[in-house]
């Protein structure tokens, strides 16, 4: 059987952040590859990496040194505007605190991203309904945020990253804000969509619930990885 194509590379990644003119190192000389199909969990201790690493594929920050591509396209040295459209066209971010706009609907959350990528209001609303009810959240389409519990404010975002059909979706700590039921059918939610739709998850986690799902940890300490290991298939 083939290998599944890297759809995402990191060579040689090193992130200096500055402090009060004091360089604090986050990331020293990491490469990474991700293949289509992944469902991969980036754990370690706080200050570990994880997150810098994340934000680092996803282009919400750059590297001090070293290349990183998504799909064909090295994103590393792209402008502000071209980075942009890279994030828009390929990427879906699940943020810890939801990001969801308190003034739209849970519909036209999902709708979001889609109206900036120029898709037609009856496909768009299409499909929003779709992943809407595929989530469990029929019924909620004209809520606002605040009219939703953590959980359900959770799916909507997640049903917003994958809307735009992205190249890999990054949730960032994803069940932080969840309680533990909460937490475990988000997780099956989105393993089930990685499983029947192929989508590429990459998250940053301390929970070990969400390792436990992971097929695929990355294990980062000061920076670095020290560990990268591949579950055997069930």
């Amino acid at each position: 059987m083939a290998r599944p194509s890297a759809i995402v590379r990191a060579e040689h990644v090193t992130k200096v952040y500055q402090r009060d003119s004091i360089p604090v190192p986050a990331l020293h000389l990491t490469s990474v590859e991700i293949q289509e199909g992944d469902f991969i969990a980036l754990v370690g201790p706080s200050g570990s990496g994880k997150t810098t690493l994340l934000n680092l594929i996803g282009g919400l920050d750059r590297p001090t040194s070293g290349r990183i591509w998504v799909g064909e396209q090295e994103i590393t040295s792209l402008g502000r505007k071209a980075l942009a459209e890279v994030r828009l066209r390929h990427i879906g971010f699940v943020f810890q605190e939801y990001n969801l706009v308190p003034v739209l609907s849970a519909l036209e959350n999902v709708e979001y991203v889609m109206l900036l990528q120029g898709v037609d209001e009856e496909r768009r609303r299409r499909e929003a309904l779709r992943l809407l009810h595929e989530l469990g959240l029929e019924g909620l389409e004209s809520r606002r945020p605040n009219e939703l519990s953590g959980g359900q404010q959770q799916r909507v975002a997640v049903a917003r990253a994958i809307a735009a059909r992205p190249m890999i979706v990054l949730p960032d700590e994803p069940t932080a804000n969840l309680d533990s039921q909460s937490g475990s059918a988000l997780m099956d939610m989105m393993r089930r969509l990685n499983e029947e739709q192929g989508t590429t998850f990459v998250f940053s986690t301390h929970d070990p619930m969400v390792v436990e799902r992971a097929r695929r940890v990355i294990r980062l300490r000061d920076g670095r990885i020290e560990a990268d290991e591949r579950k055997p298939a069930s």
